[in-house]
């Protein structure tokens, strides 16, 4: 199911869209529904309220409001490499955003194609749509509800 936001800028190329690599990817949506259906790990997975992770039910809780969704838009500026493992090389895989509220938020480059990695540079505008996917294990530990943040799309100036 195509899945297409308003980023309301159009300087914006849209370079990483969820359902683009689910589709490309169904062995993925398979585990994590799995994992959301299994009572035996009551802490691990997504809680199925509004549908089963990239199911059409789902998509359309996204659509209706009834699964929460979050716009974040912003200037990169920093581009870093994070975490541990090597799949990048040395290469930069995340960006420190700076929000139009000036506050700033490390998130990691998302792409369909490796060609709009290059996209990525200090002073590109980003615009990154969310899904607030409530998590099986409740309640985060503040006591609030807690959140998997997944990306349902980002686009980036060209």
């Amino acid at each position: 199911m195509h899945f297409a936001l308003d980023h309301k800028d159009q300087g914006l190329k849209v370079v990483y869209t969820l359902s683009a690599e689910l589709k490309a990817d169904p062995g993925y949506v398979r585990d994590v529904q799995a994992l959301s259906l299994d009572n035996d790990r009551p802490l691990m997975g997504l809680k199925p309220t509004h549908g089963l992770f990239g199911s059409d039910e789902w998509w359309e809780s996204i659509k209706s409001g009834c699964i929460r969704t979050a716009h974040v838009t912003g200037t990169i500026r920093e581009l870093i490499f994070a975490g541990q493992d090597a799949r990048w090389g040395d290469s930069v895989n995340a960006f420190k955003l700076e929000k139009e509220d000036g506050t700033t938020v490390l998130e990691g480059i998302y792409v369909q194609d490796k060609v709009d990695r290059d996209l990525f540079r200090v002073g590109a505008k980003v615009s990154c749509w969310y899904a607030l996917l409530e998590l099986k294990g409740q309640p985060a530990p503040d006591g609030t509800v807690d959140y998997a943040e997944t990306v349902l799309e980002m686009a980036v100036s060209a």
